[in-house]
């Protein structure tokens, strides 16, 4: 039932920016959070933040922090992530997932994914 897509991705310069959007839909989510990972070829897959669908508190991972924004419309079901000043490092395919309370780090325990949204850094 619950569908989450995301949209936004592209090719930038470094020091640019992006605006990824995730449409949530089949659902209520004022018990979820929504956290958007990334990951890039061979390697792990990682949070980069999270927000709570009720109270809109957020979570920021370090490398991330004072560059990325993440925001919902709880109207649109959708949450957004904002990002700025984007390096090289940034580029990995960028995941929106949702889970039934509290945000957790570790991917695996996320009850619902999108199907991702690529981001392509030039350096």
């Amino acid at each position: 039932q619950v569908q989450l897509v995301e949209s936004g991705g592209g090719l930038v310069q470094t020091g640019g920016s992006l605006n990824l959007s995730c449409v949530a839909s089949g659902g209520t989510f004022t018990t979820y959070s929504i956290a958007w990972f990334r990951q890039a070829p061979g390697k792990v897959r990682e949070i980069v933040a999270a927000i709570s669908w009720r109270g809109g508190s957020t979570h920021y991972e370090d490398y991330v922090k004072g560059r990325f924004t993440i925001s919902r419309d709880n109207a649109k079901n959708t949450v957004y992530l904002r990002m700025n000043s984007l390096k090289s490092e940034d580029t990995a395919v960028y995941y929106c997932a949702a889970i039934i309370g509290p945000y957790i780090d570790d991917a695996g325990e996320y009850d619902y994914w999108g199907q991702g949204t690529q981001v392509t850094v030039s350096s």
